[in-house]
């Protein structure tokens, strides 16, 4: 088999299992282990003395444990039939695209039947305090994560695939889960994580650029290129504003404004000028350029195998 096939088909049938089952709750994930692996980590390191120093060691230690675990793991299959139906779990597992879609829908049922439903639905996709959002705040808050995530869950995985193939692709994961548990400016993690954090920018620098590229072609409105050039640099993150941009000047909204995250008050800029009521409907089309944008990505991967 060509090196464009054996990363080809492994895509492709790990991208079709994400599309049609997203995450089974009743299977084990990595990220799940990953998380266990952090928090073990956390709990005996970030105390006493040199906490950047030992949160420096723990992220990088742990990235480059995932990686050369999967690389050597593929060194030692013989067989092309086993390596490609590793590829294809692997792969199935990194991508995050059904299940992102599945939540933010669930969200805006949820907060059709009561608002306190759809605060508690939205909880599970953000790490903000909800428990006093609006109805307008809880909306805004899924349909921010649905733009900030599909970098992190489907386009980013796909990136570091394209580069790295699957051990990459996983350490990725790793990387992206080391943030979003640790990557905080809160008093508990500020020294700690600050390695996650830098670590996680530097790695969704380039696909979270791409990723409003992407959605801009899916939105069939290039003239919002210069709204997301603009408006991308008004987060806290160096990376999170561009996909929320795109998706802000696609809807014509505006997200961002001050959120509690553990207990404390994190007063983000304004992303787009809008404060219109988000709707349903607002969610459709995210939900569609977020797919179109998914399938545009498939396809440069797919593209560049064959190319290189």
């Amino acid at each position: 088999m060509t090196v464009a096939v054996l990363l080809i088909l492994p895509l492709l049938l790990g991208w079709l299992l994400d599309f049609f089952f997203g995450d089974p709750s009743w299977l084990p994930h990595p990220v799940v282990w990953f998380g266990k692996m952090i928090s073990w980590g956390e709990h005996r390191l970030n105390k006493g003395d040199y906490l950047m120093a030992k949160g420096a060691v723990m992220a990088v230690c742990f990235i480059l444990l995932v990686f050369f675990v999967v690389w050597g793991l593929k060194r030692l299959i013989p067989n092309v039939v086993v390596w490609l139906i590793l590829d294809t779990i692997i792969i199935f597992y990194c991508l995050a695209g059904t299940t992102l879609i599945r939540e933010v829908r669930e969200v805006f049922l949820a907060l059709d039947r009561s608002l306190d439903e759809g605060r508690q639905q939205v909880a599970r996709i953000v790490g903000r305090d909800t428990s006093q959002l609006s109805a307008q705040e809880v909306r805004t808050a899924a349909l921010e994560t649905l733009a900030e995530n599909l970098s992190d869950g489907v386009i980013a995985p796909l990136f570091w695939l394209a580069l790295l193939g699957t051990p990459g692709m996983l350490a990725y994961k790793m990387v992206n889960t080391l943030d979003s548990m640790i990557g905080y400016r809160t008093e508990r993690y500020k020294d700690f994580g600050c390695w996650a954090a830098r670590i996680d920018d530097v790695a969704n620098y380039i696909p979270a650029r791409l990723t409003a590229l992407l959605m801009v072609i899916a939105s069939g409105k290039l003239s919002l290129l210069k709204f997301v050039w603009k408006n991308g640099s008004r987060h806290a993150s160096p990376n999170s504003g561009y996909p929320e941009a795109a998706l802000a000047g696609a809807l014509n909204c505006r997200f961002g404004g001050p959120h509690y995250y553990f207990g404390e008050l994190f007063d983000k800029p304004y992303i787009g000028e809008n404060d219109r009521e988000l709707t349903t409907q607002d969610m459709h089309t995210a939900v569609r350029i977020n797919r179109l944008s998914e399938i545009f990505m498939l396809l440069l991967v797919i593209g560049a195998a064959f190319l290189l």
